[in-house]
């Protein structure tokens, strides 16, 4: 029963966090709207988070490893409430990127904490029922983020403060919760270079992921707001996105198995081209045309992280994989920090469907890289399990690791 009690105090928590963190990236690209922000400053807000993430995937687990779990926990959360709060005092949109990378800070460091209690609290009994559990929870937490933003009135004291509260309130389940502190794991080695000496398909897959995903979340609004498409409207065109991420995990997952993972990679991407072409064409359509597209967008490009990490462990040792997982977070968050800037800028050059553009020719490169590599070495016979694999913190391969050698 206590398991069970700490498993639903961990869940509750990444619910309210998800709420919270999730939604201030959206909130934040329809208030720099509201507020006359170039689009080139609201792809630096996306930017800034991105960068927080990226320190606090670091940091994290050495905080964790001074202060335990839950203080970890509270301090991680007091940093993205400050940086929430902070948003209601100035109009300024260098000083909201600086918020920004307290709420990135914020999300890295306390997902840190949850992945590592709950590997800490899972046993091989459980752990199939416990990560199933913890994927839906995280992503519905995060289809709903998007959703939140249509009842936000932008650049509001209210809306902001909301999100602060929320932000706390995800203090309460861990911190009250009568389970005793899990030991603090060592925390992996950053090894950048592993990834690449294991795959630099990998590699490659993991930077497009982050180019594809972080720009449309955190420039997609922009986007919206061009074609047309409400305040309201925006809010259900990124939970399209992630929606159709979610459907897609099972049945790729499956061609992943099943087939070349090199192969299945790359005729993702071709599929990626194809989906920015139609997201482009659909941006006269009409609300549903664009509302598909965005689906469409989200079920070809949200599991190339997955597909990418599953080729990559393919090739490492048993050992490998922890470290592993937190290189392949390294290049995906480097990717990140870019992307969104990146692809404002294009926006503020070329007009909105610059976006996507951007994006398409990420994928093309991916293609002509995939081939490439696949004249190097051949597909290892002995694989392991495609596994959905949340971009989280370094920590996640932990709880991947067993997974994956299931068979």
């Amino acid at each position: 029963m206590r398991t069970i009690i700490s498993f639903a105090a961990l869940f509750l928590s990444v619910v309210l966090l998800q709420l919270s963190t999730g939604g201030v990236g959206p909130l934040d690209a329809i208030s720099g709207l509201t507020l006359e922000f170039s689009t080139e400053q609201i792809g630096l807000l996306g930017s800034a988070h991105f960068l927080g993430f990226f320190v606090g995937c670091w940091w994290a687990p050495r905080l964790m490893g001074s202060v335990g779990h839950s203080r970890a926990f509270a301090a991680c959360t007091a940093l993205g409430a400050m940086g929430l709060i902070g948003h209601t005092l100035t109009e300024d949109p260098y000083a909201w990127a600086a918020m920004r990378v307290a709420s990135g800070l914020c999300v890295a460091g306390c997902y840190t904490v949850i992945e590592a209690w709950l590997n800490d609290k899972v046993t091989n009994e459980t752990r199939g029922r416990a990560m199933g559990t913890y994927r839906i929870v995280d992503m519905g937490a995060s289809l709903s983020a998007q959703l939140i933003i249509a009842v936000l009135p932008p650049a509001s004291y209210v809306s902001y403060n909301l999100l602060a509260i929320l932000c706390c309130a995800s203090l309460l389940p861990l911190t009250l919760t009568r389970a005793s502190q899990p030991k603090t794991p060592e925390a992996p080695r950053l090894r950048p270079n592993l990834a690449w000496q294991c795959s630099p398909l990998a590699v490659a897959g993991v930077i497009v992921s982050a180019l594809s995903s972080a720009s449309f979340r955190m420039v997609g609004p922009v986007y919206g707001q061009e074609v047309g498409l409400g305040v309201d409207q925006i809010a259900f065109f990124l939970a399209a996105f992630v929606l159709g991420g979610a459907l897609a995990q099972y049945p790729v997952g499956w061609l992943a198995d099943k087939y070349d993972r090199r192969w299945v990679l790359i005729w993702m991407s071709v599929a990626a081209v194809a989906s920015c072409g139609v997201t482009m064409a659909a941006s006269g359509t009409g609300t549903v045309g664009v509302m598909l597209a965005a689906g469409l967008f989200g079920i070809t490009t949200f599991p190339i992280f997955s597909i990418s990490s599953a080729h990559a462990n393919d090739f490492a040792t048993t050992e490998q994989r922890v470290e592993l997982s937190a290189a392949l977070m390294f290049w995906y968050a480097l990717g990140a920090i870019a992307s969104p800037f990146v692809s404002s800028t294009l926006i503020e050059q070329f007009g909105p469907g610059a976006l996507f553009a951007y994006v398409a020719l990420g994928h093309v490169v991916l293609i002509v890289f995939g081939l490439a590599r696949m004249r190097s070495r051949p597909t290892p016979e002995d694989r392991t399990n495609y596994v959905y694999a949340p971009r989280t913190s370094f920590t996640i391969g932990r709880l991947l690791k067993r997974s994956r050698e299931g068979r």
